[in-house]
C-alpha cells in the first residue's frame, strides 16, 4: 500500500526478484512512478479496505508493506492484513518513533523513517565507535563499520580478532564483500564489519586505534 517513491522503487525491486506485486494507492496518477515496464496489478482504493485488499490479491499473498505517508493508515491496513486476512509478513513505514515502538511491540514489524535518517546522519557524524550500525534488542551485542586502521592495515585479520576481542563479520574490498579467513591480512581501503560485545567496545576500540602487539 502506498505508491510513492518509497512505495514505488519497493515494488520494482521485488519485481525485479521475480515477485508478483500489487500496488495499492488512493491516487491513480501515483501509479505512473511504477513506469511502463512494471507488470504487476494497480489498484486504487484504501488499503486498510478488505474489499481493495480483496481485489489487490491479498488472499494470495505472502507479505504486505504498508508504506504510505499516513501512519495511521499504515497500521491500520497493517492490522488488518495481520488480524484479519492472517498475512505473517507485515511491515509498516511509521514516522513517528514512539509510536514505532509501541506498535513494535505489538508484534507489528515496523520501519521508523524518522529515527533510521537520523541514525543514519548520526553516525556519520560522530567518530568511528561512538554509535553502532546496530544494536541487538537487549543492548549486548553491536555491530560496526570501521575503516581500516592505519596500523593494522598488513597484519593478519586472525591478530587482529584475538587482540581486539571483536570478531569481522564481514570486509568490504573494491566495492566487493569478502569473507575473511585465518590468512587475510588487512588491507588499506578496507571497511571493516565488526562484530563485538558493548562492554567491551571502549577496550577494542583503544586496541585498534594503537595498533597492534609486537
Amino acid at each position: 500500500m502506498g505508491c510513492g517513491r518509497v512505495g514505488s522503487t519497493l515494488a520494482r525491486s521485488l519485481e525485479d526478484r521475480h515477485h508478483t506485486v500489487s500496488v495499492i494507492d488512493s491516487e491513480p496518477d501515483s501509479f505512473r512512478r511504477l513506469g511502463p515496464g512494471f507488470n504487476g496489478d494497480k489498484v486504487t482504493g484504501y488499503g486498510f479496505d478488505q474489499e481493495v485488499l480483496e481485489k489487490a490479491g491479498i488472499r494470495r499473498a505472502d507479505a504486505f508493506a504498508a508504506v504510505s505517508s499516513g501512519d495511521n493508515s499504515n497500521i491500520i491496513a497493517a492490522r488488518v492484513a495481520r488480524e484479519t486476512f492472517g498475512i505473517t509478513q507485515v511491515v509498516a513505514r511509521i514516522y513517528d518513533p514512539g509510536r514505532a515502538e509501541v506498535y513494535q511491540r505489538l508484534g507489528i514489524t515496523t520501519v521508523a523513517t524518522v529515527k533510521w535518517t537520523a541514525d543514519q546522519v548520526l553516525r556519520r557524524l560522530l567518530p568511528a565507535g561512538a554509535e553502532p550500525d546496530f544494536r541487538d534488542p537487549s543492548g549486548t551485542i553491536r555491530v560496526d563499520q570501521v575503516p581500516a586502521p592505519t596500523p593494522w592495515v598488513g597484519h593478519q585479520t586472525i591478530d587482529f580478532q584475538t587482540q581486539s576481542r571483536s570478531r569481522i563479520a564481514w570486509i568490504d574490498r573494491l566495492g566487493e564483500g569478502m569473507l575473511p579467513s585465518r590468512d587475510t591480512v588487512i588491507q588499506e581501503g578496507d571497511l571493516l564489519h565488526l562484530v563485538m560485545r558493548e562492554e567491551n567496545a571502549a577496550q577494542a576500540y583503544q586496541i585498534i586505534n594503537e595498533g597492534p602487539e609486537e
